[in-house]
């Protein structure tokens, strides 16, 4: 998709208000920001940044500070005498003039050179720019236009991925679909049979009483493809679709048998008769959802399938940027379709609180909103180029109590299980500045009892601490019981909310990860804490009380525990320094751990917690953090502080034996297996106690609905195989060569899936997913171009005479001639296109 082109003018917010009052008739709107990457190394960019006045008055020389979200990041060279950078909180910025700054009379540019420690693609470049005047520190308004032009290097970066990618891609071999597997994810077991069934809108569907819910979900389904509503019918019919119950089917589990006269599907329970629709569903094809069809032919098959894994989870973070209702409906519709159960609904960060709490309205009204903020008694402060205005953007939003129970009970009826995240301790900025915003109104009102009823900081707290995000106070202080009151108000909530919607509430996630050194250290409730108890002395000991009291609170609601690793760590010395290990006194009590970190030296990380007694889900950054970037391109979105991911990085994941297949390390470098040698192995106990895999995506580059898709697709696909089938051939067998041709199949037969199948499908299903499209391959030899793609199916067109390839431009076949310019870009089945690639001889 052509959304994330080097220098594309982004236009943000702007009013047309005038700051005559504070002594300048310039408008914020009137300036315009363009950063020049000059040169892009592994340890250093530098920059310019060109402040442009497009206004009729000037920029005065001083009395204004531009702020700006960004990686650290300062002035360069004798233009640090000119203007300063200073950090603010979190990822916040203000650049403030100095005295050798210059009056920017109108029509006027100024250049300011910058340099930052990295900038490893474009989302993560400044962002949110906005000019607040110092006779008016309250009041912010969004700079006009910002623009951004990568340094002209890239050009050869993006030939020599291409390059890779092409070679990757030679080993893809073309399937024709009617050779390709039926069903996706891939059943246990599959039997062609002769025959076909006509499926057409006057078949007729049957269920027993059990399984009646997901017999009119199919007609449902059914009715939106043919135009018209399958009848639901009784009695004896002979031919039709039929919903049997057959209890010696395992949990989950379906039959599906299709023959010319009649579809049965068989399960022991709901979620399996659910499971049969969805795989019947994805042996219709794909095009059955682009337009009314009247007739389709069902191949006759005998299918006997469950999933591998009970819990087969995606996390959805809405609480560093904002996603609508309409958005999580969407995802759940996906997740369905592919059999996925658990949605773990990341509702809270630094910054962002995204639910509806009934009693504590600042948590949405103060919480849930971002804007610029001195004191963040209406908003938290500006995040990830959220800028100055609340309500315009991703940074702002929330879930009503309404709204939440609506997508409880949609998940509900799809057999997903909702688990609701609250971060904490650390990770709970938004939340501390909205009770402290309650607190300051009870106080006013002369209600200090109240006011300090779910204050979440200690007042008088002096401990310097800076989180990985860059904040200074986004830890709860666990000393204080009026911050096991909030979080006991808000489980009561939040299992009222479940209640209503029937909607099954087993756990609650607390976080736990991401808490920096120094916390508590300087706090006088944590002082006075140690006093009552001394063996409550540090942060360690402070850290095990938490969870010890956050546990008991759960276990007394019928509840259980989850939350990511370090619920289940502590801190030991080994080798001079300190290592996490699995806690031995928590490993009775039932927590979940999702275990997220696999990097280099805590590789068996997942496999020790779970071999020492904790349930585990595993949740590898290197494999399933689906935000992070697909490849080095400088073009592509996401994060690369864990590796890269593409749809090829969960697909390849062994759960049960990870070391076995892991291909490149978090720098995209080549492995040698041998630095796994000494690594803990899992055993028959620790494999027990693996409970099931996550995909995570976190959302910190994603302001939009199609951004969020974008990353979200295809590799959810990749993940939603692993999770449902069993190990593939190639993943058991010991020998290395058939290892290889094994998975080279596996792997061809799967993107032909998802090229020819999954994703024209997903192209119209639940209104159309805008999934990622590949870059194109290259190779360049002899004066000829040969391109190739991830996805057979798909299509490649090209131009030469500059312009951007459309869906009517000529579709490469064979090698062309280099010469001049030449742009190629991947079409899907549908005629969307993906990121052009440039060839410039």
């Amino acid at each position: 998709m052509k959304q994330y082109l080097i220098g594309a003018l982004l236009i943000m917010t702007a009013t047309e208000s005038s700051f005559a009052q504070q002594g300048s008739d310039l408008k914020a709107q009137d300036l315009s920001i363009n950063l020049e990457m000059m040169s892009n190394r592994d340890d250093k960019v530098v920059s310019v940044l060109h402040i442009r006045n497009n206004g009729k008055a000037a920029l005065p020389a001083s009395g204004w500070k531009i702020y700006f979200n960004s990686r650290v990041i300062k002035t360069s060279g004798a233009d640090s005498a000119v203007a300063t950078i200073q950090h603010v909180n979190g990822d916040l910025f203000q650049l403030s003039p100095l005295k050798p700054f210059k009056t920017l009379p109108a029509g006027a540019t100024v250049q300011l050179k910058l340099s930052s420690e990295s900038m490893n693609n474009v989302s993560e470049r400044p962002q949110g720019f906005y000019l607040v005047w110092d006779k008016t520190p309250d009041h912010a308004e969004n700079i006009g236009t910002f623009s951004f032009k990568a340094f002209p290097g890239n050009l050869k970066e993006e030939l020599d991925l291409a390059t890779k990618i092409y070679q990757q891609n030679k080993q893809i071999k073309t399937i024709p679909e009617s050779d390709l597997p039926a069903i996706f994810p891939s059943p246990v077991n599959y039997v062609k049979r002769e025959g076909s069934f006509k499926l057409s809108p006057e078949v007729k569907i049957i269920a027993v009483a059990a399984f009646e819910k997901e017999a009119s979900a199919l007609a449902k389904d059914l009715a939106g493809i043919f135009g018209k509503k399958p009848m639901l019918a009784k009695g004896s019919e002979t031919q039709g679709i039929f919903f049997e119950q057959d209890n010696s089917i395992g949990k989950e589990g379906y039959e599906l048998s299709i023959s010319a006269q009649k579809i049965v599907i068989k399960a022991a329970d709901a979620a399996g008769a659910f499971y049969g629709v969805q795989s019947l569903k994805t042996m219709l094809p794909a095009s059955s959802w682009a337009s009314v069809t009247r007739l389709i032919n069902i191949p006759a098959a005998e299918v006997k399938d469950a999933p591998r894994f009970g819990f087969r989870g995606f996390m959805m973070d809405v609480g560093r940027n904002f996603q609508p209702k309409s958005e999580v409906l969407k995802v759940l519709d996906l997740m369905a379709l592919y059999k996925l159960n658990v949605f773990h609904f990341h509702l809270t960060e630094d910054e962002g609180w995204r639910l509806e709490i009934p009693g504590l309205p600042e948590l949405t009204s103060v919480g849930a909103q971002r804007g610029h903020s001195r004191n963040e008694q209406s908003s938290i402060l500006p995040s990830y180029g959220s800028a100055a205005t609340v309500g315009t953007n991703s940074g702002t939003g929330f879930f009503s109590k309404a709204d939440y129970i609506e997508i409880l009970k949609y998940a509900t009826e799809r057999h997903i299980l909702v688990i609701p995240e609250i971060e904490t301790p650390g990770h709970a900025r938004a939340a501390i500045k909205s009770m402290d915003a309650r607190y300051a109104r009870l106080m006013k009102e002369g209600r200090q009892a109240e006011a300090e009823r779910y204050l979440l900081r200690d007042l008088n707290d002096q401990s310097i601490y800076r989180s990985v995000q860059g904040f200074n106070d986004n830890v709860v202080d666990v000393a204080l019981p009026s911050v096991y009151a909030f979080l006991e108000k808000v489980t009561d909530e939040l299992i009222a909310m479940h209640k209503e919607a029937g909607a099954p509430l087993p756990t609650i996630h607390f976080g736990g990860d991401e808490v920096p050194t120094g916390v508590w250290e300087k706090s006088p409730a944590a002082d006075q804490l140690s006093k009552t108890d001394p063996k409550l002395k540090g942060t360690d000991a402070l850290w095990y009380y938490y969870f010890s009291k956050m546990n008991q609170m759960l276990k007394a609601k019928g509840l259980y525990l989850s939350g990511w690793e370090e619920i289940g760590l502590y801190k030991a010395e080994m080798n001079g320094g300190k290592k996490m290990l699995p806690e031995s006194r928590f490993v009775n009590e039932n927590f979940h751990a999702d275990v997220w970190n696999n990097l280099s030296g805590n590789e068996d990380l997942a496999y020790k917690m779970a071999n020492a007694g904790y349930k585990v889900v595993l949740t590898p950054v290197t494999n399933f953090y689906i935000d992070l970037a697909v490849n080095r391109s400088f073009e592509e979105r996401g994060q690369n502080w864990g590796g890269y991911v593409d749809v090829d990085k969960p697909f390849y994941f062994i759960p049960y034996d990870y070391y076995k297949n892991v291909k490149e390390d978090e720098q995209g470098n080549p492995v040698d297996p041998a630095i796994f040698k000494d690594k803990e192995r899992l055993t028959e106990l620790g494999k027990s106690n693996i409970v099931g895999l996550q995909a995570p995506l976190w959302s910190e580059t994603i302001k939009t609905p199609a951004q969020f898709e974008y990353m979200l697709l295809p590799k959810l696909l990749g993940f939603a195989e692993r999770a449902w089938a069993k190990d593939p051939e190639w993943a058991t067998t010991a020998d290395p060569a058939k290892e290889k041709a094994l998975y080279e199949q596996a792997w061809s037969e799967f993107v032909n899936v998802l090229g020819k199948k999954e994703l024209p499908r997903l192209s119209h299903y639940s209104g159309g997913y805008l999934y990622r499209i590949p870059t194109v391959g290259v190779n360049l030899s002899n004066g000829q171009l040969e391109a190739n793609l991830q996805y057979p199916g798909f299509t490649i067109r090209y131009t030469t005479d500059g312009t951007e390839p459309g869906k009517n431009s000529s579709i490469y076949k064979t090698a062309i001639p280099v010469k001049g310019d030449i742009k190629l870009r991947a079409f899907d089945t549908a005629g969307r296109g993906g990121r052009t690639i440039l060839i410039s001889q």
